[in-house]
């Protein structure tokens, strides 16, 4: 299964443009689709699921084209919402039934089945008589992965997965969809929480007001930082004279003062020393920096262009 977003954009009404003329390949595998809140990460998983329109492009599964193979597309796709919510009476169990019914799985012999196989992968086979509405948020979201998993899908799309659980439940979640999954899947990992993209994910794409920023590998977004993070020790005081002129990274308390690590193209002014960076730490220079710069040319490009006339 490959996908192929060509040329989507989206406006609302008012002339709100969520996304700007976005196209990315995706092939078989876990792809990240990364940006902050806002970025357009949800109208364009809302789309690719079918449950809005575009306003110009398409999105191509294989020879699928979601203006006019909307059937053959549902048939297709697995879907975890941000906002995933279940039936107040259901049981677990029962709530995953009508999940895979839905999916096609005909039969309630099959169907039972193919339920508590898919409870045993996720963790949540004991707790199958307990009523869905009362499953600890982490619970939750493994029993929704588990829905969007049961029909054997060939594109998984999940929207902020992990977004309000702790860092165990978070590392449960990520492996449970690597493993459980179709391995010639296309896996879509939506989020702004880039070590959910970091330790899954070969190919990412990052979105920021609608628009694709990058696309490429992780490996190739952290190139983009080398030689621009610092580690720094400093003072209480110094601390609060950083933090006006850098983005700091991360914090850690020490005798006399503290370690930071900050994204800076450079430091003047202290005793500091460049670190190798990570993905966040890329993310935040990406952002911090390479956007600005290019808003920055843009604006003087605009500002030279009216000194002419």
């Amino acid at each position: 299964m490959h996908v192929k977003i060509k040329d989507l954009s989206k406006i609302y009404p008012g002339g709100k443009k969520a996304l700007d003329n976005v196209s990315i390949e995706i092939e078989p595998g876990m792809f990240g689709l990364l940006g902050p809140n806002g970025a357009g990460k949800t109208t364009l998983m809302r789309i690719m699921t079918l449950l809005q329109d575009s306003s110009s492009g398409t999105v191509f599964y294989d020879d699928y084209d979601i203006a006019r193979d909307r059937k053959e597309i549902r048939a297709l796709l697995g879907y975890l919402p941000q906002d995933f919510r279940f039936f107040e009476k259901l049981k677990t169990w029962e709530f995953l039934d009508y999940g895979a019914s839905l999916a096609g799985v005909r039969g309630k012999r099959q169907r039972g089945e193919v339920v508590d196989e898919m409870l045993r992968k996720v963790g949540l086979f004991e707790v199958r008589d307990r009523w869905a509405n009362r499953l600890s948020g982490g619970m939750k979201r493994r029993l929704g992965i588990a829905q969007a998993l049961v029909g054997q899908p060939k594109v998984i799309i999940v929207d902020e997965p992990t977004t309000g659980l702790d860092p165990e439940e978070r590392i449960r979640f990520r492996n449970i969809l690597s493993e459980v999954s179709d391995k010639d899947a296309v896996i879509i990992l939506s989020t702004h929480i880039v070590g959910d993209i970091s330790s899954t994910c070969k190919k990412l794409a990052l979105l920021n007001r609608g628009e694709l920023k990058f696309e490429g590998s992780p490996d190739e977004m952290i190139a983009l930082a080398r030689g621009k993070v610092w580690e720094i020790f400093v003072t209480d005081l110094e601390y609060e004279e950083i933090k006006e002129r850098y983005p700091i990274i991360s914090t850690i308390p020490s005798e006399g003062g503290m370690e930071i690590q900050v994204v800076a193209e450079s430091v003047e002014g202290y005793s500091c020393k460049s670190i190798d960076p990570n993905l966040e730490h890329a993310y935040v220079y990406y952002m911090d920096f390479l956007l600005k710069d290019k808003l920055n040319m843009q604006a003087d490009a605009i500002r030279e262009t009216a000194l002419a006339f």
